[in-house]
């Protein structure tokens, strides 16, 4: 009875199985599209698919080209191995979010400068000591002034960058 060995092997795949996996390949799809060329340097794509994807930027009319150039994008992605472009994706997600922390942080850190002057810099020293302070304190005290006399925030926006550099090299 080898026949029944035969049909042990065959896998069903219901419908909605593929309906589902060619919706997954379809949003992986466009979150390639969406992706700028620098970034697409940093996934792992076939030549085609990284082809439809740069023709896909190329693509002046958003309407009827574009809709199937993306089809075509989606074709070409259910073909591939997704894990390795979905671990990729993961980790460029990953580093913009620490980025985006990190401006966060160096925006907190100056509003607490602007508001707790010595004392703000003081705990920033002792968590940061490789900061020039001379020049800390000099740019926060000119930060100030202008905050005082309504002045462009030029200094204000030089404190953002001291602690942005420090915080670059944490």
């Amino acid at each position: 009875m080898h026949h029944q060995d035969d049909d042990e092997e065959i896998i069903y795949i219901s419908k909605s199985e593929l309906k589902r996996e060619a919706n997954e390949a379809a949003d992986l799809g466009k979150e390639l599209m969406d992706l700028a060329p620098a970034q697409l340097d940093k996934i792992p794509l076939s030549d085609d698919l990284r082809e439809a994807i740069d023709l896909a930027h190329k693509i002046r009319n958003k309407h009827e080209g574009f809709r199937r150039q993306r089809q075509y994008v989606a074709k070409l992605v259910r073909q591939e191995d997704p894990e390795p472009i979905i671990e990729a994706l993961n980790k460029l997600k990953n580093l913009h979010n620490q980025e985006t922390l990190k401006l966060h942080l160096a925006e907190q850190w100056r509003d607490r400068f602007m508001k707790e002057g010595n004392d703000a810099v003081q705990a920033f020293i002792d968590e940061f000591p490789g900061v020039d302070i001379q020049h800390l304190r000099q740019v926060l005290r000119q930060a100030l002034k202008e905050k005082a006399a309504n002045k462009a925030p030029k200094f204000y926006r030089e404190l953002f960058q001291i602690v942005k550099e420090q915080l670059a090299f944490d």
